[in-house]
């Protein structure tokens, strides 16, 4: 038996040896595969298989965040946009008819508390509301379409304490005519006469009242009256040359207290019919009256202070049927472009200093009917002139014409032509700019079929009258 344990105990080991040896040469060649040595060696320890899966990562706490779009595409390089501009207040809504009468009634209103005295008694029909419906109501207001449009105080000889036009006509927008000739109205006219605040207003008559003060500014801002008047009233200093720049049909300045020179732009002025007489302007008649030939019909400069030559211009002015330049300090010769005037009828240069020989060409026009010559120093008249004198037409007393009757002395003429006077433009006063020939003689009938009515006739003449109340 204990040969049997010895020999089992024997063959133990013996194996164990050689388990052992096997062990440790494959364990070298195991390293020597991992190393990088060896060939298709497995190794000697093959992975052990795992029993469990390995646990997944914790869950974060917070939401993996969106990342941010992609930034948009530059745009082109151009100019960039004007700011938007601030929107304009809506317009306030306008005035209905009925809330212009209620107005115009309240203005008309306020401004009755302010006269004193009423001949006529128009102010008794300034009651109620009925100021467009009821015809015997408010007398001196003209309505058209429910709106008062006209004024009509001519002759009324308002009086107030003061009587003004401040905060009266201002405060009735819807105007177009204004009348007051031949009232009481006094102090200096409003400032507030314009298109802004009478956007309608087209005729403006102001003359024969008190008026004074300077020229009235305020009546260029009412850029469409075509009839403007300012006569006999005591306005005094120089006229605004913008006068002449309104497109007025009228224009009446006669019978204030202007003086200065007459502005550089008189002929720019759109007028038909204008009257600076009985003024105390001084100066020349200025040479831009030439432009004024395609509108200006009648001019009287007359009763002023007015120095200088006649300037040849005036012979343009081819419509004018009234010029009167008379009771100045006017010297020179005639210019000889006065028979290019062929729609003349009236015609007055008296009282003056002018002389040399009266142009043939003058009195040549047809039209003619007046021509007023007296009180000068003229020398010499031709045939032509000699008729107009036989058929009064042509008053040429107390001058120096030797052979006429009813002439200066001649010591007294003499003493004048002592005296040198010369214009600055002599030769301007031989000038003629027109074709004479293409003009009737004096010896046709046309244009004489009003003879001695001219003056009547005439809306400057009328003018210069001042009315009697």
């Amino acid at each position: 038996m204990n040969v049997l344990v010895i020999l089992i105990f024997f063959i133990s080991s013996f194996f164990h040896v050689n388990a052992l040896t096997s062990s440790v040469k494959n364990g070298r060649e195991a390293l020597q595969v991992i190393i990088g040595g060896g060939g298709d060696v497995a190794p000697a320890y093959p992975p052990q298989e795992t029993l469990c899966p390995p646990p997944p990562p914790p869950e974060p706490l917070c939401p993996t965040p969106i990342p941010p779009p992609p930034p948009p595409p530059k745009p082109n390089p151009t100019k960039p946009p004007p700011p938007p501009k601030n929107p304009k207040p809506p317009k306030p809504p306008s005035p209905t008819p009925n809330d212009l009468l209620t107005s115009a009634i309240s203005v008309i209103q306020r401004f009755k508390k302010t006269i004193t005295s009423d001949p006529s008694g128009i102010t008794k029909t300034w009651v109620g509301k009925g100021i467009c419906k009821d015809s015997t109501k408010y007398i001196g207001f003209i309505c058209n379409k429910n709106k008062v449009v006209a004024v009509n105080f001519n002759g009324r000889n308002l009086k107030g304490n003061p009587l003004s036009l401040k905060d009266f006509i201002n405060g009735i927008p819807t105007l177009e005519i204004f009348h007051s000739n031949s009232n009481n109205f006094t102090g200096e006219i409003p400032n507030n006469i314009s298109t802004q605040s009478i956007p309608n207003l087209f005729e403006l008559d102001l003359s024969n009242n008190k008026y004074v003060g300077f020229f009235p500014k305020a009546v260029l801002g009412a850029t469409r009256l075509t009839y403007l008047d300012l006569r006999f009233n005591q306005i005094e200093g120089p006229v605004d040359p913008q006068v002449f720049t309104l497109d007025l049909d009228i224009l009446f300045l006669n019978n204030n207290q202007f003086s200065g020179k007459i502005p550089e732009n008189f002929g720019r002025t759109a007028a038909l019919f204008l009257t600076l007489a009985n003024n105390k302007f001084i100066g020349e008649i200025p040479k831009s009256i030439g432009y004024a030939k395609g509108n200006l019909l009648e001019v009287l400069f007359f009763n002023n202070q007015l120095t200088g030559c006649l300037p040849y211009e005036i012979g343009m002015l081819k419509l004018a049927s009234v010029f009167d330049a008379s009771k100045n300090k006017l010297t020179g010769p005639i210019p000889q472009s006065f028979g290019c005037l062929v729609q003349m009828e009236v015609m007055d240069l008296s009282y003056n200093q002018l002389y040399g020989e009266v142009p043939e060409t003058l009195c040549n026009i047809s039209s003619l009917e007046e021509l007023t010559l007296k009180y000068n120093y003229f020398t010499q008249i031709g045939p032509e002139c000699r008729k107009l004198v036989e058929e009064n037409v042509l008053n040429i007393g107390m001058n120096c014409i030797i052979d006429l009757e009813n002439q200066r002395k001649p010591e007294e003429c003499e003493a004048f032509f002592l005296q040198k006077r010369n214009c600055r433009d002599m030769k301007s006063l031989s000038y003629i700019p027109c074709k004479l020939h293409e003009f009737s003689s004096r010896n046709s009938s046309a244009g004489r079929a009003h003879t001695g009515d001219a003056k009547a006739r005439s809306t400057t003449y009328a003018a210069v009258k001042k009315p009697h109340l």
